[in-house]
């Protein structure tokens, strides 16, 4: 599964729990939207030390980036 669709399935595992929480007023699911943001703000992470070892990855020794 590419990274792309991961993310998607993460947010779509929370869809449940937000139309609870924000239009029913359900407390627990927003307990559970809160755990599903941490996942996902985690998964971002990962996604962003993965894309930036890439980048890098051709990058010859000593070389500096433009600011």
């Amino acid at each position: 599964m590419s990274r792309f669709e991961e993310l998607k399935a993460l947010v779509a595992a929370a869809e449940a729990d937000f139309n609870k929480f924000y239009n029913e007023g359900n407390k627990a699911a927003g307990t559970r939207v809160r755990a599903a943001m941490q996942e996902l703000k985690n998964f971002a992470q990962t996604i962003r030390t993965e894309v930036q070892t890439i980048k890098n990855e051709g990058k010859p020794e000593g070389e500096s980036t433009p600011s």
